[in-house]
C-alpha cells in the first residue's frame, strides 16, 4: 500500500504514522540509532510492504496486470488500494476521512529532528499540499500514478494505471477486500 495504507495500519497512533512513512526513507537493516518509536515505524512499514508483496490474492492480481503495466504492476496495486481505501473509508474507519487526515497533517512529533532532512522536506510538501485529500477521486488516482511515475528511475507506464483500474475495477476491488480483511487481522495489535 502507499501513504494512506501505511497511515491506516498505524492504528491511530500519530507518532507511529509519521515514523511508518519514514520507513521509505531508511535503507539497510541497522537502524538502531533511531528512537524506539522510529524503529517501530520502520519495522511496521517493512512488514506492511512484505505482507502486500507476498499476499496470494495480490500476487495473482499483480501477475495478471504485468502485461499491461510491466515492472510497475505492484506499484499500481499500492496506488489502487490507497484509492479504494480512501473511497471506502467509512467501511474501515470510524473517524471521518478529512478529519483523520487533518489531524495527521497538523501533528508534529518530538522526534522529527532525528529524521533525515529530505524526509522532513517531503513531509512539508505532503502537509502543505494535502496530497491525500484527493485520493478518493478519479483525479486523485490519476495524479498519484502520474506523480509516482515521475519519481521512478526508469521509463514506465504507471501513468496508464488508471485506465487498467477502470477496466478491471470489480476484480481489483474484490482483491482489495480480501487483502484488507487479512491485513486488518495481521496489523491490529502492532
Amino acid at each position: 500500500m502507499n501513504f494512506l495504507g501505511h497511515l491506516y495500519f498505524s492504528n491511530n497512533d500519530k507518532d507511529l504514522m509519521l515514523s511508518n512513512l519514514y520507513g521509505d526513507f531508511v535503507k539497510g537493516k541497522d537502524f538502531t540509532n533511531y528512537s524506539t518509536i522510529v524503529q517501530k515505524g520502520i519495522h511496521l512499514h517493512r512488514r506492511i510492504d512484505h505482507f502486500i508483496d507476498t499476499h496470494p490474492a495480490v500476487t495473482e492480481l499483480r501477475l495478471s496486470l504485468y502485461d499491461k503495466l510491466p515492472k510497475v504492476a505492484g506499484v499500481a496495486i499500492d496506488l489502487y488500494f490507497d484509492h479504494l481505501l480512501a473511497r471506502n473509508w467509512e467501511n474501515y474507519h470510524s473517524k471521518d476521512y478529512t478529519l483523520f487526515l487533518n489531524e495527521f497533517y497538523l501533528h508534529e512529533a518530538d522526534f522529527e529532528q532525528e529524521l533525515k532532512k529530505d524526509f522532513n522536506e517531503f513531509m512539508g510538501y505532503f502537509r502543505m499540499r494535502k496530497w491525500l485529500d484527493h485520493y478518493p477521486t478519479a483525479f486523485g488516482l490519476a495524479k498519484s500514478c502520474e506523480g509516482v511515475s515521475k519519481r521512478i528511475s526508469f521509463d514506465n507506464v504507471l501513468h496508464k494505471a488508471p485506465e487498467q483500474f477502470y477496466l478491471r475495477e470489480k476484480e481489483i476491488q474484490a482483491c482489495f477486500e480480501i487483502y484488507m480483511k487479512d491485513a486488518i487481522l495481521k496489523f491490529q495489535d502492532f
